[in-house]
């Protein structure tokens, strides 16, 4: 498919979904006036007193019953939000426990095996026992502080020996 179809495709979807977008608002707001008029009927302010205070006592006892499904939807939404999350840590269980990332712990060899095999096993990974021992050897250049004039004959002495070869 070239380029210019896909994008020609895809500039006609999202145009559609557009539109449909567009109708699901108007939807939305005849389905809104449509409730309104159901459940809240025009306001008849005209009258005396005493209707007004018993259109009060209607007004007041609707507020009461809509807080009432308020609550109980709230409820509601609260439970199916819990069993929502149930269902999540039901599907990640069956998909699989994922290992988590494992933190640094300064222990010692011997103190995890020990951990790991429990206090029966006396194994000891003390690597430092096994290895061979080296002593070290001092190497001692000491000067001496001679007469040098024996040292510059030492040096004349050679210097002979190579010129007679």
């Amino acid at each position: 498919m070239t380029s210019s179809r896909r994008h020609h495709l895809k500039s006609v979807i999202l145009q559609i979904a557009a539109d449909w977008l567009e109708q699901e608002v108007k939807e939305a707001k005849e389905a809104k006036a449509a409730y309104m008029s159901e459940n809240c009927p025009a306001l008849d302010l005209g009258g005396d007193l005493a209707a007004l205070v018993e259109l009060c006592k209607k007004l007041q006892q609707t507020i009461d019953k809509i807080d009432e499904e308020r609550y109980d939807t709230e409820a509601k939404v609260v439970k199916s939000d819990k069993e929502i999350d149930d269902l999540k840590l039901k599907v990640v269980e069956l998909g699989g426990v994922k290992k988590p990332a494992l933190k640094k712990v300064r222990m010692s060899a011997d103190a995890m095996l020990q951990a790991l095999l429990g206090g029966k096993h006396k194994i000891t990974m003390d690597l430092r026992s096994n290895l061979k021992q080296v002593k070290k050897e001092v190497k001692e250049e000491a000067v001496e502080a001679g007469d040098w004039r024996k040292n510059i004959e030492d040096k004349a002495d050679r210097k002979k020996m190579f010129e007679t070869s």
